[in-house]
């Protein structure tokens, strides 16, 4: 039988292609076992505190929230912060004002202190795992006074939810709940401050 060249390239990509379809099959084999010893956690190797992001360690030292008050702002009971980012709209009298700024400053002086301390017990921490610089009653300390500062930090800010409703009306705390989007009344309408409106909205299903 005679074999002509092109009888020879033909077979010769059919090869290929058999050859590529293997290859892309073993790739693809490979790609769906490697991800499940991946670490969820892989990247946070480079932080300076791995415990921390940047983000974490700006709101600490900020005396931000953290989330640390969910407890009591998803529960309707305004923050002193969020409060006089909404003066107008909630028509805060002039002593309302006078006192939610001192509750404010009160708690942010408080925050930040904690914060700091919060972080330099996390740091240490990092810093003697890095260093197997620690035992069982190093590990101990540590996460006792890390446990307590995170303790008194969230004190710290729910205790100011705690005492910002007695400042307000009945109707101030509707409003704060529906202008952040909290309120049972349609999302769609107020969309809450800080949150992109046409995200919010989609996540509402308002289109």
């Amino acid at each position: 039988m005679k074999i002509t060249g092109r009888k020879v390239i033909r077979a010769c990509v059919v090869i290929l292609f058999a050859l590529a379809l293997v290859s892309i099959h073993s790739l693809r084999i490979f790609a769906d076992s490697e991800p499940e010893y991946r670490s969820k956690y892989r990247g946070q190797e480079k932080r300076e505190i791995k415990t921390l992001s940047n983000e974490d360690i700006n709101e600490l030292r900020a005396g931000a929230g953290w989330g640390l008050a969910k407890a009591a702002e998803l529960n309707g009971l305004p923050g002193p912060k969020h409060v006089l980012e909404m003066k107008k709209e909630l028509k805060l009298t002039a002593e309302q004002e006078r006192m939610i700024t001192a509750l404010f400053t009160e708690m942010n002086k408080e925050a930040i202190a904690l914060g700091n301390e919060f972080i330099a017990y996390e740091r240490e921490l990092n810093k003697r795992f890095a260093e197997r610089n620690i035992d069982e009653k190093i590990l101990d300390e540590l996460l006792t006074k890390i446990s307590e500062t995170y303790k008194s930090l969230r004190y710290t800010h729910l205790s100011a939810h705690l005492k910002t409703p007695g400042i307000l009306t009945e109707d101030q705390i509707k409003k704060y709940n529906t202008l952040r989007g909290y309120s049972s009344e349609d999302p769609c309408i107020n969309v809450p401050k800080g949150h992109d409106p046409v995200m919010w909205r989609k996540h509402n299903n308002c289109d």
